[in-house]
């Protein structure tokens, strides 16, 4: 078995069995004419429930054949122009070869002597990436897992920050549409169950700072400690941007750590056009960036920045086998001093890859091609009798649902959009999302593939509406 570990006599071996996996996926990749086969659950499982793990294959070729059948030919393909639903980015070929190094070579980020320059150039990206921001000579960070972990992380610093030993009385403020990662960060720190407080929204789904400023001296006048502000830089379902100036204002006022969790809007820091929707992104304590959202590389690439290097020691412990005390003194640099997590991947080569074959400017400027694809998708949709769209896009997402001429009861218009939905998964034509504004279900639209055209954006609303109306008659038939 010793024929299957990548060394110096298998190097040959390596490079065939790598090639061989390539020329699938790109074959796959060059003939996949729809983002989804449409395959269920009961279709796939007993294919997969039948592979006995205990009786390998022996051969590359037959175990790609079988990848084939289980994974390849029915996989969600984000590549595709009609992909629509997620916040899932087609990814960049100096990313997809900066995987394979990393893989091959599986540097571990935590410590110096396990990856030595992958700790410099992890180090250098976070640098670059808090100079985009404006953070400040004396800021830091690190690379994480993916945004529910960036959150979690900068929720802890400012949880000891707040320095306070009773957790019941430290509170949370974010809006109510700002991602679910905020309550879940909260529950795994111990805080108290009414910790999170939501904060409204106005029509562009921002947060309302008057609200806020109202929830914040409510917190000063009850004895409460506001532990921390999150302000989001783009949401998931909506885009929408929360105005950071004004929130920064009040962070001060009131002595509150500022985080922004961006990791959907980060790409506005390479873009070319739109850099300054979200101004005051600098005067954060901390911030959330997700590269493998808008910097369209593979999944995962995170990371969590923080103003004051000082306060990532809120993430250090030191063990003898690992990262003693003394290397602190000895200027040897460990990662794992800064990171929840121990083993950790070098992601950052991905992005150190994309950087230096495109350059910022060009992940700006494809970050910039999907913000003005919405727009004009918003135009469609403001357009069209068929449809109620929620707000202009900050970013590149676009909530909307079918609204039948001649149905008005809200139930049935939601089972309608549902359908809609679900009947356009099951034929793989395309893929989009959903989610609930004021209690109803609404289609959504994440445009992060600069390959999608309006065409693209026409042809889908056109399916969306014929499944809606499809199913609207079937009903109306039934209930003859």
């Amino acid at each position: 078995m010793r024929s299957h570990l990548l060394n110096d006599t298998t190097a040959e071996q390596y490079r065939r069995s790598v090639t061989e996996g390539v020329e699938r996926v790109a074959a796959k990749i060059a003939t996949t004419d729809r983002p989804f086969t449409g395959v269920t659950v009961d279709a796939l499982s007993p294919r997969i429930d039948e592979i006995d793990l205990d009786k390998p294959l022996h051969d590359t070729a037959a175990v790609l054949d079988e990848l084939e059948e289980v994974y390849l030919r029915d996989a969600v393909y984000f590549h595709h122009p009609r992909y629509l639903a997620h916040l899932n980015c087609p990814v960049v070929i100096p990313a997809v070869l900066g995987e394979a190094v990393l893989s091959a070579v599986n540097s571990s980020l935590d410590t110096w002597d396990q990856s030595a320059g992958g700790t410099l150039i992890e180090r250098k990206l976070i640098d670059w990436t808090t100079a985009r921001i404006g953070l400040g000579p004396a800021a830091d960070g690190v690379f994480t897992s993916g945004g529910t972990q960036s959150n979690l992380q900068a929720l802890l610093l400012a949880r000891e920050e707040a320095k306070t030993e009773d957790f019941a009385d430290l509170r949370v403020f974010a809006s109510e549409v700002s991602h679910f990662s905020v309550k879940k960060s909260a529950k795994l720190l111990g805080l108290g169950p009414d910790a999170v407080v939501s904060i409204p929204v106005d029509h562009d789904k921002r947060m309302q700072t008057v609200a806020l400023a109202r929830e914040l001296e409510r917190c000063k006048e009850n004895g409460m400690v506001p532990m921390a502000v999150v302000a989001t830089g783009g949401t998931t379902d909506f885009g929408s941007i929360d105005p950071l100036p004004e929130i920064a204002e009040l962070c001060e006022q009131y002595g509150v750590w500022m985080h922004v969790d961006a990791a959907y809007g980060c790409g506005l820091l390479a873009s070319l056009k739109y850099r300054d929707r979200i101004d005051g992104i600098e005067r954060a304590d901390s911030v959330t960036v997700d590269y493998h959202k808008s910097f369209f590389q593979p999944v995962s690439s995170s990371a969590v920045l923080v103003r004051d290097a000082a306060t990532l020691r809120h993430a250090t412990y030191h063990a003898e086998y690992l990262n003693p005390r003394r290397m602190v003194q000895e200027r040897i640099p460990n990662q794992v001093d800064k990171s929840l997590q121990t083993t950790r991947r070098f992601d950052a080569l991905k992005l150190w890859m994309t950087l230096r074959v495109m350059g910022a400017d060009g992940i700006g400027q494809l970050f910039d091609e999907v913000c003005d694809l919405a727009a004009e998708g918003w135009k469609l949709l403001a357009a069209d009798p068929r449809f109620d769209v929620v707000v202009a896009p900050s970013l590149s997402t676009l909530v909307f649902r079918h609204i039948p001429a001649a149905v008005t009861d809200p139930a049935e218009i939601d089972r309608a959009n549902l359908y809609a939905r679900k009947a356009l998964f099951a034929s793989g034509d395309a893929v989009v999302a959903g989610t609930k504004v004021a209690g109803r279900h609404y289609l959504k639209f994440t445009l992060l593939n600069p390959e999608t055209t309006t065409a693209d954006i026409a042809a889908v609303l056109d399916l969306i509406a014929g499944h809606a109306e499809q199913y609207l008659g079937e009903s109306l038939d039934r209930a003859s």
